[in-house]
């Protein structure tokens, strides 16, 4: 990455926490009685950096693990390798172009546990990069508990990501998740038994999962897929397809170029006789 590049980010950076803080500021405007929330995770906080790794921390501490500790782990996380900012700011952009129900920035920082959850498990990634294996279980564990979500500290996930609601969100060891990927509540990225080694799904650039989908094994779900809500998918999946059903197949082609940022949960133009009824 260039100087260019650099300077090009830092730029994006410091809108956009501009940007978070005029809504803090009128929200704070607004309503007076939220001055401790907004103060202390938006407004005393010195850059969009800071403000998420502490509301991720406020999350995550609990009595065996403060706040402050989850927090340094995270900031030095954070300092070591800049990918991990950048995908703070894309997960946000995500939230707001691709959720109706968002509004402003600092709804995902303040509300959204599936953001929460996303970010937690960049730490956890981090710590688990880094040998340090049990404060790793230890992120995924608490936000398993605080986020009903339950990413594994070892699983790869990229940038741009939306995890709307995330409750009941799994991942497993082996699974990655490539960038501008949408995902509902209730999917599983999981393996088929007991089966060692490479043994999740690769969900490629792109790709939207409709809501209690389970995508299970080493297969390969396509860039620009749509996986249908409640499908369960034991094949990989080609490009650009829509997939649906229990066991799932592919009942079409997607005419959209990016399902995760059109976020059409419904499948549009397909004959009924293309999928199979079990009565």
């Amino acid at each position: 990455m260039t100087s260019q590049d650099f300077s090009a980010l830092a730029a994006e950076s410091e809108a956009m926490w501009a940007h978070m803080r005029r809504e803090a500021e009128e929200a704070l405007r607004l309503d007076p009685s939220l001055t401790p929330l907004m103060m202390g995770a938006i407004l005393n906080r010195a850059s969009l950096e800071e403000a998420v790794v502490r509301r991720i921390a406020a999350r995550l501490g609990a009595s065996a693990m403060d706040a402050e500790t989850i927090a340094d782990a995270f900031l030095q996380a954070v300092a070591d390798d800049e990918t991990i900012a950048a995908a703070f700011r894309a997960d946000l952009a995500a939230c707001v172009e691709r959720d109706p129900a968002c509004a402003r920035l600092i709804e995902p920082l303040l509300y959204f546990k599936g953001f929460h959850a996303i970010q937690s498990a960049r730490l956890a990634h981090a710590l688990w990069r880094g040998r340090r294996l049990d404060f790793a279980n230890y992120i995924q564990s608490r936000a398993s508990d605080a986020l009903a979500a339950d990413i594994h500290p070892a699983a790869r996930i990229g940038k741009g990501l939306f995890l709307d609601h995330g409750t009941g969100f799994v991942v497993g060891e082996t699974a990655v998740v490539e960038d501008d990927v949408s995902i509902l509540h209730g999917v599983t990225l999981g393996g088929t038994g007991k089966v060692a080694g490479d043994r999740h799904p690769k969900v490629r650039r792109g790709v939207m999962i409709g809501a209690g989908a389970k995508i299970l094994g080493n297969i390969e779900i396509g860039a620009c897929s749509r996986i249908a809500a409640g499908s369960v998918v034991l094949k990989s999946v080609p490009p650009n397809s829509i997939v649906a059903g229990v066991p799932a197949k592919v009942v079409g082609n997607d005419s959209c170029t990016e399902p995760a940022r059109d976020m059409d949960q419904l499948l549009r133009g397909l004959a009924y006789d293309s999928f199979d009824y079990m009565i």
